[in-house]
C-alpha cells in the first residue's frame, strides 16, 4: 500500500518511487532552466553582435564616403597640376623671368 502526500512543488506522490521522480523532474526542471538561460546568453550575445555590425557598417560607409570626396578633390588638383606642368613643358617662354 502506497501512502500520497503533496510534494514541495504542490504535486501529489506516492511515498515510496515518488521521491525519486520528483528528484528527476526537478533535475530536468533544473536542466531545462539552465538550457534556456544559455540560449538567452547565446542571443543577446548574437543580437550585440548583430547591433555592433550594423553600427561598423554604417560608420565605416561614412568614413568611406568622406575619404572617396577627398580623393577626388585630390585627383582633380592633380590633374590641374598636370596640365600646368604640360603647358609650362611645351611653353617655356611663359615662365621666363
Amino acid at each position: 500500500k502506497l501512502k500520497r502526500f503533496w510534494g514541495g512543488g504542490g504535486q501529489l506522490m506516492a511515498k515510496a518511487g515518488g521521491i525519486t521522480n520528483a528528484v528527476n523532474v526537478g533535475i530536468a526542471v533544473q536542466a531545462d532552466w539552465e538550457n534556456r538561460e544559455f540560449i538567452s546568453h547565446i542571443s543577446l550575445n548574437v543580437r550585440r553582435l548583430f547591433e555592433f555590425l550594423v553600427q561598423f557598417e554604417s560608420t565605416t560607409k561614412s568614413k568611406l564616403a568622406s575619404l572617396n570626396e577627398k580623393l577626388d578633390l585630390l585627383e582633380r588638383r592633380l590633374e590641374m597640376l598636370e596640365v600646368q606642368v604640360s603647358t609650362a613643358t611645351a611653353n617655356p617662354t611663359l615662365f621666363a623671368t
